[in-house]
């Protein structure tokens, strides 16, 4: 048994030692694969990479914005190395329901583009992180996901993985046919301030969810209520500080994300 595992260790090293400078580490259950893309270097000097997530039958993850018992996902790049910025583009996600509340996120896989750019134009970029996220089945639990790779300025060739996920993404407003977009806020119950847009844009097929980020991360926005009428997508909701204290709401941080059966649409801030 031991010259078998010092035998299956050798083969691992050296199989790291083969590979390029790119590792991903997780061991949470519900999670089959989970793979750092290293993609490649853009004209305009930044980066595309991606983390590709492969589920367990069964399980599911979550979008930026979760929902009502969704666990929203967290980045962290502070290890990183030459990079200024970074910025996740989410594919389209699916409505869910677990125990009667609505969830927003993702079955089977989801592959997640990075966007990067350099500090210094034409070097590597070394890419050090750590990403938090659900995953849940008949309970939902935390998953730590780490990874760490080196993104060479030489690498030019698209990865055809990365760039069908940048591909599925929400249409923007113009895109759909987004004419107006109105809102109005009253105050509610408790501090909370309720919130009423009105969209006017064709239908997105079947039945339209909509989605509603306050632009806040300590505003917590409730599952909306949302009806057609004729040309226009009426939604309500409640918006409250998670910390109990007053704030203020700025209509041009607001984002509206309809998910409907034929497409979703992202739309930014809306007018009073």
């Amino acid at each position: 048994m031991m010259h078998l595992r010092a035998l299956i260790s050798a083969l691992i090293l050296a199989l790291t030692l083969l590979a390029p400078s790119l590792s991903v580490a997780s061991d949470t259950t519900g999670l089959s694969r989970v793979e750092l893309r290293p993609g490649w270097r853009m004209a305009d000097g930044t980066h595309m990479a991606a983390l590709h997530i492969v589920l367990e039958p069964g399980w599911k993850t979550y979008w930026r914005a979760p929902g009502d018992v969704g666990i929203p996902p967290q980045f962290d790049w502070s290890g990183s190395q030459n990079i200024a910025s970074v910025s996740a583009n989410w594919p389209t996600p699916v409505v869910f329901f677990e125990q009667g509340m609505r969830s927003v996120g993702y079955k089977t896989e989801v592959v997640i583009p990075l966007h990067l750019s350099a500090q210094a134009a034409g070097q590597d970029m070394e890419l050090s992180g750590e990403m938090q996220i659900g995953i849940c089945k008949d309970i939902c639990i935390p998953a730590n996901l780490r990874f760490n790779a080196t993104l060479p300025p030489n690498v030019t060739r698209p990865d055809p993985v990365i760039a069908a996920a940048m591909t599925n993404r929400p249409y923007s407003a113009s895109e759909a046919g987004v004419r107006t977009v109105t809102c109005s806020v009253e105050p509610g119950d408790d501090g909370a301030m309720v919130l009423h847009v009105q969209i006017d844009m064709p239908s997105a097929g079947g039945t339209e969810y909509v989605v509603v980020e306050a632009g806040n991360p300590h505003v917590w926005v409730a599952e909306p209520d949302s009806r057609r009428d004729a040309g226009v997508l009426h939604a309500s909701t409640r918006l409250v500080h998670v910390e109990g204290r007053s704030f203020a709401l700025n209509r041009s941080d607001l984002r509206f994300t309809v998910i409907g059966d034929s497409r979703a649409v992202d739309i930014l801030g809306c007018a009073s």
